[in-house]
C-alpha cells in the first residue's frame, strides 16, 4: 500500500487540489444562488432570458 502512495503521490495530490477547488466552485454558485445573484454577473433588467431565471 505504501509502494502504491509513493508512486502516485503526484497524481493524488494534483487530483485533490482540482477536486477541493470544484467543490470551492460549487460551494460558492449555490451560495450566490441562495442570495438571489445573477450568475452572468449583470442584472435582469434587460434581459432576454429574465423569465428563465424568474419565473413568477
Amino acid at each position: 500500500m505504501l509502494e502504491f502512495l509513493t508512486e502516485n503521490l503526484s497524481t493524488i495530490l494534483i487530483g485533490a487540489v482540482i477536486l477541493t477547488v470544484v467543490a470551492l466552485i460549487i460551494v460558492k454558485l449555490a451560495r450566490d444562488k441562495r442570495k438571489g445573484k445573477s450568475s452572468c454577473g449583470c442584472g435582469c433588467e434587460n434581459c432576454p432570458s429574465a423569465c428563465v431565471c424568474h419565473k413568477k
